[in-house]
């Protein structure tokens, strides 16, 4: 799971915990109750081991070590039976990432009347490389966009009444607490920004530093990345949204705080209007003028994608997804005398999960009337880069995806009692859960830690933002001991493991926790991919519109 930071976050949505007596239960036929006991623990662990074992290096794109864990999971879906689903009839999807650096000496300055400033850069200033031209330019007013949101579900519209035609825009990343926390979320997203600000003319986007406690980075050696198409066209990115937008920069608090004031707002004040949803747009007199180069390397790596065939002559054509990332972090920064980045949660776990979904399927000799696709993703780490490229180019018709259950460190630590399916409240797939997690004696909970934003923070939101319901099952706060405070648990385990060279074999682990999360992703995929009707977004859901 990639680490995405906000500046400021929606609230907590409060809901109920669905009650296991009241939820209706998933009907299943003994041949199918009996294969999911098949998911076996030790696999589970032995999957583990390999995927995060020193020899693989950390599972870094376009290295041995990523091939190496490839040929493993091609191997383990080759002994359940499952059939490649790549290119050209193969097991792979190639995936090239293009990795952007920014050249020499970018230069930002803030003009306002006859005086300006030339900010200094990684101390007031960072511009994201452009991973489609080599230089960029841009000289225009600068508006004050407020969170930078257009939602008509939540009647809000940081646009409203301020023409940005022709404009660069200020924008604070986060929004109001009133909306729900997925929503937030997605609304806060990098490039959903930059697509909106895009939808009303503007040409450039800054974002304001609302916290005086974060430190600005200097990015000049820090790359972002983005994936090619066959036309070597941008195809997919985290940062980058279109050529239109020609310049996207940060800067730091002080800078947004002087900014502000010079346009008569004062930062904390209008951030907390913001929060209350009081919209705050309004021209702030400055001009932006800039330039900057971008610098590339081209990086080839791929997905691994297999196929079990549904058995309706028809519905057979018609897909659900089991998603799992398969890339880490490789070798990096020291920590503890360690600098090799296994792995092994994240997302080792969610790989060896999934291949215990297929070795599930290997036992139910009557497949579910759709297909099921399994698909190994490239680039998590890097911004859901590989399971971008797919939803946008899948290897089967993506109008025939139904689909996507995806699978990104469950955090398999103790006991698994009870779940959270981010992104399942926005469709139909809600229900699914509901009686699949009765099934397995489970509770739904509401997200319990909202603030993490962990909605846009894997390979689901890919699929979401494709306009196919997906959803992504992590655990619940529930525990044997009955204190149900789980989620504090893991806030420790988290500090000590996530993103760290311990995160590997040797950590913390409940391998019967993750043969039931197995069990679970299973059954949610085979209902969808056994009722005729698809899964349907909520009516009026902000997802809806891509259908």
């Amino acid at each position: 799971m990639k680490t995405t930071n906000y500046l400021f976050t929606a609230g907590i949505s409060l809901g109920l915990m669905v009650n296991i007596a009241q939820a209706q239960k998933a009907t299943v036929n003994k041949e199918v109750a009996q294969a999911m006991e098949q998911a076996s623990p030790a696999q589970l662990k032995a999957d583990i081991t390999y995927l995060a074992d020193d020899k693989l290096k950390g599972r870094q794109p376009g290295t041995e070590g990523y091939q190496m864990a490839a040929d493993y999971v091609i191997s383990r879906m080759k002994a359940y039976g499952v059939q490649p689903a790549g290119e050209a009839g193969g097991w792979l999807q190639q995936v090239k990432l293009r990795k952007a650096f920014i050249g020499p000496n970018p230069e930002v300055i803030l003009t306002k009347g006859t005086s300006g400033s030339i900010l200094a850069y990684g101390k007031e200033v960072t511009v994201i490389p452009n991973p489609a031209e080599s230089t960029g330019s841009v000289n225009a007013p600068v508006a004050f966009v407020g969170c930078g949101i257009t939602n008509t579900e939540q009647n809000y519209d940081d646009y409203k009444g301020i023409d940005v035609k022709g404009k660069a825009v200020l924008i604070v990343r986060g929004a109001p607490k009133s909306f729900p926390s997925s929503v937030a979320s997605h609304s806060m997203d990098m490039v959903t920004l930059q697509k909106n600000a895009a939808a009303h003319g503007a040409i450039a986007v800054l974002f304001a530093s609302s916290d005086s406690t974060r430190r600005m980075i200097n990015n000049m050696n820090r790359p972002s990345y983005s994936v090619l198409d066959n036309q070597g066209k941008v195809s997919v990115s985290g940062s980058f949204y279109s050529t239109q937008i020609k310049m996207v920069a940060t800067l730091s608090y002080a800078v947004s705080k002087q900014f502000l004031q010079g346009g008569g707002k004062e930062i904390d004040a209008t951030v907390a209007a913001l929060k209350n949803g009081t919209v705050q747009s309004a021209d702030l007199g400055y001009t932006l003028k800039g330039r900057y180069t971008s610098t590339w390397q081209d990086i080839n790596s791929f997905n691994v994608v297999g196929k079990v065939t549904g058995s309706d002559a028809k519905l057979k054509n018609e897909y659900v997804v089991h998603s799992a990332h398969l890339d880490h972090l490789g070798i990096g920064r020291p920590v503890e005398g360690d600098s090799l980045y296994n792995g092994a949660h994240d997302n080792a776990s969610g790989v060896a999960s999934m291949l215990q979904i297929a070795n599930i399927y290997s036992h139910v000799k009557v497949k579910p009337k759709r297909s099921v696709l399994f698909v190994a993703v490239t680039g998590e780490e890097l911004g859901e880069l590989g399971s971008g490229y797919f939803a946008v180019n899948p290897t089967v018709p993506v109008k025939n995806i139904v689909a996507d259950v995806n699978t990104d460190m469950p955090t398999i630590i103790a006991p698994l009692l009870s779940v959270t399916a981010l992104g399942a409240e926005h469709s139909s797939l809600a229900k699914v859960v509901d009686e699949a997690a009765a099934y397995l004696d489970l509770t739904v909970e509401p997200d319990p830690e909202p603030k993490e934003n962990r909605f846009v923070r894997s390979d689901q939101y890919s699929f979401v933002k494709q306009g196919i319901p997906a959803l992504h099952i992590k655990y619940g706060s529930r525990t044997p001991d009955g204190k149900n405070n789980l989620n504090e648990t893991v806030a420790v385990w988290r500090a000590k493991y996530y993103h760290k060279p311990q995160d590997d074999i040797n950590g913390m682990f409940d391998f019967d926790a993750g043969a039931k999360y197995a069990r679970l992703n299973f059954l949610i995929g085979y209902l969808v991919a056994n009722n005729p009707v698809r899964p349907e977004w909520n009516k009026g859901d902000i997802f809806a519109a891509k259908q």
